[in-house]
């Protein structure tokens, strides 16, 4: 197994042909990898710049090739000196955790035997840890139903085809019949999941643990593992276990991009829009302290524009707590330091329509800052420009290295918040 490169960079950060970053080098073949993967209709990524390519709000790792790159989110210098990406890394991990992403029921990955390089190391191991838990445990069985010659008359006799396969042949029959055992489809997509794991892993304290799963479990057919394969799937009560190394199944086989020109730049990417997770972990922190009766809800929708033919426009904000009642509150979060700017006017027209739409006790726009700090603002009279009864306030939480703390912290800003008298 050849030696990896691994890139650890920012958000928004670019990374150039041949820069040198932790003291590996971008060289000419994964630039040209990350070219053809950006192809005529882009990514969301990145964007390509001359000689590299500049990566966007989205967080997580893309592996080209022997070539890792993780892109880690930053929000602030809270964490500034020589541990600052080992700690956004540890950061970003426990948000995937509380939004439920890494969402690992089995005993055997409550422990994880790998301190993570990088967030792919993560997936790899969180998915072996799985495996090895189901065999631990015996892989279900199923029935099935086989079509085909056999020495023994078992199941029913298919006629036109006995007489077509055996007519010469009359110690055989061609039966239809059903067997009990473990090929089935979840097994078969694990199996195509371990092989791709095996060819694509970098992660030397990983490659043994694959290996061991390749000669522990039993050989699969290959199957065409899509989008509709997934959709399909059903679990009983006997599968359930299974649930969660299908989710990272499919996580990583739909990602992997394969290198059809030359084989060498297989390209999996994992990647997480920055701004939908911070709305998420927003959303679950407020829901894990909320007091009794408090209703906390996410993307919850209002008609608002209809056409005299097609579709009727909605509004989607973000959080709405307490719902149709008198102390209705609208949160709209924002993955992005304002370092104590105004917020962007598009941002400031949407909190506008909430306040009027949900009819909104007060509204407000949740960011990441250096330090935790909520101040309001007025809408103004669109005809004397003097302050009217309609608020926006801005609230930024600073972060915290731990994850439970940061938590209580954005549940106590937001509730000292609303308990502030209006202006």
């Amino acid at each position: 197994m050849s030696p990896r490169k691994l890139f650890t960079i920012f958000e928004h950060q670019s990374i150039r042909l041949n820069q040198e970053i932790d003291g590996v080098r971008l060289e000419e073949h994964d630039l040209k990898a990350l070219q053809r993967f950006y192809g005529e209709h882009g990514v969301p990524y990145y964007s390509l710049i001359h000689n590299g390519v500049r990566f966007n709000e989205y967080v997580g790792v893309i592996q080209v090739g022997e070539t890792v790159i993780e892109v880690l989110p930053k929000a602030d210098n809270s964490f500034a000196g020589k541990s600052e990406k080992a700690q956004w890394r540890d950061t970003l991990i426990d948000m995937l955790f509380a939004v439920g992403v890494f969402d690992v029921k089995a005993p055997s990955s409550s422990t994880l035997k790998l301190k993570p390089n990088s967030i792919l190391d993560l997936y790899f191991e969180l998915f072996i840890s799985e495996v090895e838990y189901l065999l631990h445990n015996g892989l279900v069985k199923k029935y099935r139903k086989n079509e085909g010659n056999v020495t023994a008359l078992k199941g029913s006799l298919q006629f036109a085809k006995h007489i077509q396969h055996n007519l010469t042949h009359q110690e055989r029959f061609y039966v239809c019949h059903t067997i009990y055992d473990v090929n089935h489809q979840l097994h078969s997509i694990i199996y195509k999941t371990i092989r791709l794991l095996k060819q694509i892993n970098t992660n030397v304290a990983l490659h043994s643990r694959i290996g061991s799963l390749m000669l522990c479990f039993p050989e699969m057919p290959d199957i065409k593992a899509d989008e509709t394969t997934f959709n399909r799937l059903t679990f009983d009560r006997k599968s359930l276990s299974y649930i969660k190394a299908i989710e990272i199944s499919k996580l990583i086989l739909l990602k992997y991009h394969p290198d059809v020109n030359k084989g060498r730049n297989n390209i999996l990417a994992l990647m997480f829009d920055m701004n939908k997770l911070w709305e998420q972990f927003v959303f679950v922190s407020l829901r894990k302290y909320k007091e009794e009766g408090v209703t906390i809800t996410a993307q919850t929708s209002k008609q608002f524009w209809q056409p005299n033919y097609g579709y009727k426009s909605k509004i989607i904000p973000d959080i709405v707590i307490n719902k149709d009642k008198d102390n209705c509150v609208v949160l709209d979060t924002k993955w992005k330091n304002i370092n104590g700017y105004n917020p962007a006017p598009d941002d400031l027209r949407q909190m506008y329509v909430y306040h009027e739409y949900y009819n909104a006790k007060r509204v407000a726009l949740v960011y990441p800052g250096n330090e935790s700090t909520s101040h309001g603002g007025s809408f103004l009279d669109p005809q004397t420009s003097k302050k009217m009864n309609k608020e926006c306030s801005i609230i930024s939480i600073s972060v915290e290295s731990i994850i439970k703390l940061w938590q209580k912290k954005i549940y106590n800003e937001c509730d000292r918040w609303m308990r502030l008298p209006q202006n």
